[in-house]
Parts: structure tokens; sequence; C-alpha cells
């Protein structure tokens, strides 16, 4: 999909000077208007884009409410608060960047998903589903180091405990754990170096995302079913084409986010986080964010040693275990057929881990006793067995259903079965749902 010529023509003269000297605008024009893109691709397709414009969003309102805030215990709560009130506009930047954290998490999870349920990992796309992982990594960490931030009750606590989890690991677990703190305990230098780290991590993520872009347009894109394209009637162009679906899933997505800014600013947050860190007095429950509560529950299931491993030890290699398993998947999955759309059993068995991870979100905002414990540890167990096992056994015994021919035949064959036929060259890019 990426091979061809370019057939961007400059109309000006100086347009035809800056093209022979920095040929920025035929690149921007090569990927972003004559690229190529499979004709059936559905909304689900649009959550690329809209991560884009998060992460910018993220980073403009990151560098402005930087400006004001202040890195010292002392005075990192009250400089929060100063933002709110006394900054012109200071409270919606708050706002906008808080909860442009959570809907962030929202647009990448339902990425994640989409790839997991259309086979978005497989040859020849294991590396761009590599660079995508390690992106969902700098999240993580971004989202962590910023939570602690505003330095309240949950930010302190938080990082304590969390923090508190790299001393389980042998040899350097202490180590790691000093390094991050600063200390021996979550204090100033602790506040200092979450602050650095969360102002650069996003340019970091940047740098990844155009890397995860660039192997994007070298390999081209997926399609709900699977199939590599064939023939230009495969393809349309990205605009305009894929730019109106992408715009309209925007406005959707905007539209959404603006309700929770200016309606339910704190519903997504906790609302310890609104009292002054206190190291002397422990909130009844910590919790992190709650992006971060299927892999806390996961971190909290293991209440038993193995071998010579204990449970505080067990729980985090479980957690990060879990993480690792995503990088791992290209390799896990063992079937040819890469969509869903036309592998019943998997497609089950998606949906049932769709609703575990559910499940392990909702455990994570639990108590960790009484039967919470036993459904995170059954949770955990079919988590890990949905990639090590199921993934696996279901790519060599499963029959799948019979794949059409091209991209083109399916799209057509689905319009047919909704009653229309498009023309070939008018495509309205319809969608293939699985």
């Amino acid at each position: 999909m990426s091979e061809g010529h370019s057939t961007y023509m400059p109309k000006t003269g100086l347009g035809r000077w800056f093209d022979a000297r920095m040929p920025l605008p035929r690149l921007v024009y090569d990927s972003f208007v004559a690229y190529p893109v499979p004709r059936n691709l559905n909304y689900f397709w649009a959550f690329g884009g809209i991560l884009s414009v998060m992460l910018v969003a993220q980073i403009l309102t990151g560098i402005v409410l930087a400006m004001h805030y202040v890195s010292d215990t002392s005075l990192a709560f009250d400089s929060v608060e100063k933002i709110m009130r006394d900054v012109n506009g200071g409270w919606m930047l708050r706002y906008l960047h808080a909860n442009g954290a959570s809907f962030f998490f929202i647009a990448v999870y339902i990425h994640i998903f989409r790839g997991l349920y259309y086979g978005s990992y497989k040859a020849p796309r294991e590396l761009l589903w590599i660079l995508g992982c390690i992106i969902y990594l700098l999240m993580m960490a971004t989202g962590f180091m910023g939570y602690v931030l505003p330095w309240g009750q949950m930010s302190f606590w938080g990082a304590t405990v969390i923090t508190g989890f790299f001393s389980a690991i042998p040899l350097v677990g202490n180590w790691i754990q000093e390094l991050l703190l600063g200390g021996f305990a979550v204090d100033n230098p602790t506040l200092n170096r979450f602050f650095a780290l969360h102002y650069l991590l996003p340019f970091m993520i940047a740098g990844v995302v155009v890397l995860h872009i660039w192997a994007l347009h070298v390999v081209g894109q997926n399609n709900p079913t699977g199939i590599e394209v064939k023939s230009k009637t495969d393809t349309v162009a990205f605009t305009p084409y894929a730019t109106i679906k992408d715009g309209m899933a925007m406005v959707v997505f905007a539209l959404v986010f603006a309700y929770f800014v200016f309606y339910l600013p704190n519903y997504l947050g906790h609302p310890d986080n609104y009292t002054l860190a206190d190291p002397l007095k422990t909130p009844a429950h910590i919790v992190p964010e709650w992006y971060f509560l299927p892999f806390y529950a996961i971190l909290r299931a293991i209440t038993f040693n193995i071998g010579p491993i204990n449970s505080k030890l067990g729980g985090v290699l479980a957690m990060f275990g879990a993480i690792a398993m995503l990088f791992l998947v290209p390799w896990l999955d063992t079937s040819r057929v890469r969509s869903a759309v036309y592998r019943p059993w998997y497609k089950l068995f998606f949906w049932l881990f769709a609703a575990d991870a559910v499940l392990l979100g909702w455990l994570g905002s639990q108590p960790a006793e009484g039967s919470y414990v036993f459904m995170a540890q059954m949770a955990t167990l079919f988590y890990f067995a949905f990639f090590l096992i199921i993934m696996p056994v279901l790519g060599l015994i499963e029959t799948p259903r019979r794949l059409p021919n091209s991209i083109t035949e399916a799209v057509l064959e689905k319009n047919k079965g909704a009653g229309s036929v498009h023309p070939a060259g008018a495509s309205a890019a319809p969608e293939t749902r699985g």
C-alpha cells in the first residue's frame, strides 16, 4: 500500500521552490491525502487519529499548567488550588488535562482491543504492534507520575504503595525504589522527580508515535476482513473518505469529553485527592486511577507464595507479566486468519476476555478481602490463560469461516446482504463489523 510514486504537484512558484528543498507538503499530501486505505474501515479505526489529537491536547494543556505548578511538597497542593481559582481559565485547563488523561486511556483501550479483535498484530505488523505497546507503557508511567503531582491524600499514598512494591525485586529492588523516591520515603525529591519525568515523557510518547505512524505507512493498514489489499479497487484515498469518517468520530468523542469536563469534572477522580497529603493519616482504601485498576487487581490477587517467590514478589511479577503479554501477542496467536469476524471460537473467547478485563477493573476498586480476592485470582487466571493457552491452541484447532477473495468482495457481499450496493468507484467506506 505504500508503493507508487508521489502525485503531489505544487501549484505555485514558492511551492515548487520549497518542495525542491524540503518536501514537507509532499510528505503530508502523500501520507494524509492521497494515501490509500482499505475501503471497508469502520469507526474503530478512527481512534488512532483521536489518540493523536488527545496527545497534542495533553501536551499543550500540560505545558500551560506547568507554568503555574510548584513541585514542592509544601506548595504543590496550594499551587493546584491557585490554578483552579486565580489563573484565568485555570479550572478549565486543569479539568481538560485531568479528564484528558482518562479519555486518552479510554481511546487507547479501544484501540488495543480493536487490534486484538481484528488481528492487527499479525505479520507484517509485529513491529507496529510493539511500538504501540511501548506507547502504552510510556502512557502508564506518565499517568502514574501525573497522579502524584496534585499532592493529595491518594497521590501521596498511591505513590507510597506502588513504589513500595519495587522493593520486592531481588538484588536491585531497593536501589530502584530509592532511585524513584530520591530517598527512603515519598517526599520532596520524589515530587520533583515525578514532575520532571511527567513533563518529559509525553514528548517521548510523541517521538514513538511518529515511529508508529511511519511503521503503519510502510506496511499499510489492516482492515476488518484481515485480508491484504490486492488491487486499487480495494482502497480509497485517505482524504476525503477516511478523514470525514475520522472527523465524525472525533466530534462525537469530543462531545462526550466536553460533557465530563463541564458537567462531571471529578467523576473519574478520587475525592481523597482534594485533601492535602498527610503521611500520618492513611486512607481507608488506597486505589490508583481507574485505568490502572485491572493491573492493580492482578497485583493484589497473588496472596500466596510460589516456591521461593513470596506473594509480594509474585504480585509484582504478575502485574508486569500482564503487560508483557501484550508484547508477545504476535507470536502467541498461531492462527493464519487475522480477523475474529471469521473465527467463531476466538470471537467468543475474545468477548469473555473483554468482560474479564472489565471485571478486573471493578475488583481493583474493591477492598482486597473476602470473596473479592478469590474473584480476582480467577479473573487473573483467565487473563493469562487467554494469552498463553487459548490463543496458541485455538490457532491450531479452530476451523475458520470462509474468507472472501478480496476486500471489495467482502464489501459487496455485506452491502448485498443489507439490500444496497454501492458503485465500485463511489465508496462510502462501508463498515464490516464483527
